[in-house]
């Protein structure tokens, strides 16, 4: 890559990386509380995109399997962080790679939606990272959220790669505006997060 700025770059990362880089990327997007920055809808959608034009070489099915294996891992992951922690990451100070604010968005979101927010949650940013940490917090039974998690890491990456795939067999040129529709699916994803974060300023303000 030519530059940190590529990390952001989903075609770009699976062109430096592959197969391998994508499921460690997933692993870290969905529970490790420092990868909420990285891409996750729309490194799918690419990947989806990439796999119909051969340029990443794996068949779909096999790329799907994968991606909700990582997911699961990730979530898991996060689970566990977040049972053992506990209280305490609500007292960790803020820093660059981690903002309490993302926690409370999470639990809010979590307390709306109950356990269906492990699986909505993976189409949104943000809370796909924070809500398997929030779930271990609040010490989720297991198996309720195994059940939860593996029906969320196999629809995210049916729906979202599917629709890549789906796009790439119907434009052939798509690969050419991928920007454009990479920027299109950050604000489409990022408009429930902000609606949220936007509520809670309004509720401290009364």
């Amino acid at each position: 890559m030519d530059s940190f700025w590529d990390l952001f770059k989903p075609e770009e990362l699976i062109r430096y990386g592959g197969l391998a880089l994508l499921l460690i990327i997933i692993v870290i997007e969905n529970g490790i509380f420092f990868g909420f920055f990285l891409p996750g809808d729309s490194l799918l959608f690419t990947a989806g995109l990439l796999c119909y034009l051969n340029v990443l070489d794996v068949d779909l099915a096999v790329l799907e399997a994968g991606i909700a294996a990582a997911a699961i891992a990730g979530y898991y992951f996060g689970y566990y962080f977040g049972y053992k922690t506990g209280e305490a990451l609500y007292k960790r100070p803020d820093s660059l790679f981690f903002k309490k604010q993302y926690i409370y968005t999470a639990e809010n979101f979590y307390k709306k939606y109950g356990g269906i927010a492990l699986i909505m949650g993976r189409f949104l940013p943000i809370v796909r990272t924070f809500a398997p940490i929030l779930a271990g917090v609040v010490k989720v039974n297991g198996r309720i959220f195994l059940m939860y998690n593996i029906l969320g890491a196999i629809l995210w990456p049916g729906v979202v790669v599917t629709a890549g795939y789906f796009v790439g067999s119907v434009f052939p040129n798509a690969l050419n505006y991928l920007n454009y529709i990479v920027i299109a699916f950050i604000v489409v994803t990022a408009i429930p997060v902000i609606n949220n974060l936007r509520n809670q300023k309004k509720t401290k303000s009364l």
